[in-house]
């Protein structure tokens, strides 16, 4: 092989190397997402790697090239869904006009939100899972949810900082409790009336 052929030989073979590890970058990408929505809207325990890897669109064998089991695709998957809800109801704050904290229940306490819990809050979704799991997703968890406080504190009234952080709690309390409620009774019409009725305590 001459110098030349063996110069392009391996220029070919690094540009290779270097596709296939975007490639692996994005097929993770691409398991964390799923991952995210189907734990949302499964459970925890209500899916196995073989099944989330086909809903990606990849092998189960290729599972254990991206995480070492699916106790950690959890916790990852978990810090995932925490990112996009946050995300979520920030841009509900942001779009709110003069009643912001209105505005905010709305949109967490609407029909759209239940009915999509796949895409929505991870608390309402996974909540009872979480208190199950390990040290990991819990810590995601809990920093979620201080985080969530944190921003419906700048919604709330109150005369003081401590004030508003209480009736940050309580008012995320109702949010989730009531969506949780909502999405466990099998009657639409109940169903809406706890959205309703949620809706109408952190207004009130």
């Amino acid at each position: 092989m001459s110098i030349v052929m063996y110069i392009v030989k391996r220029h070919n073979g690094e540009i290779g190397m270097k596709v296939s590890r975007q490639q692996a970058a994005l097929n993770r990408e691409r398991i964390l997402d799923v991952a995210a929505q189907l734990f949302r809207e499964r459970g925890f325990d209500g899916i196995g790697v073989a099944d989330l890897m086909k809903e990606a669109g990849l092998t189960h064998g290729g599972f254990y090239g991206h995480f070492s089991s699916k106790e950690e695709l959890i916790a990852e998957a978990s810090a995932r869904a925490a990112t996009n809800t946050l995300a979520l109801l920030s841009e509900e704050a942001e779009r709110a006009g003069n009643d912001p904290l209105a505005a905010f229940a709305s949109g967490y306490l609407s029909s759209r939100h239940r009915d999509n819990p796949g895409t929505g809050c991870l608390l309402a979704a996974l909540g009872p899972d979480v208190s199950r799991q390990g040290h990991a997703v819990r810590r995601t968890v809990t920093d979620y949810v201080r985080s969530a406080v944190d921003l419906l504190a700048t919604l709330v009234p109150g005369k003081s900082k401590a004030a508003r952080r209480r009736k940050a709690i309580g008012t995320y309390a109702t949010l989730v409790g009531a969506m949780i409620m909502a999405r466990a009774v099998d009657d639409r019409a109940l169903s809406q009336e706890i959205l309703d009725a949620g809706q109408a305590w952190v207004e009130g």
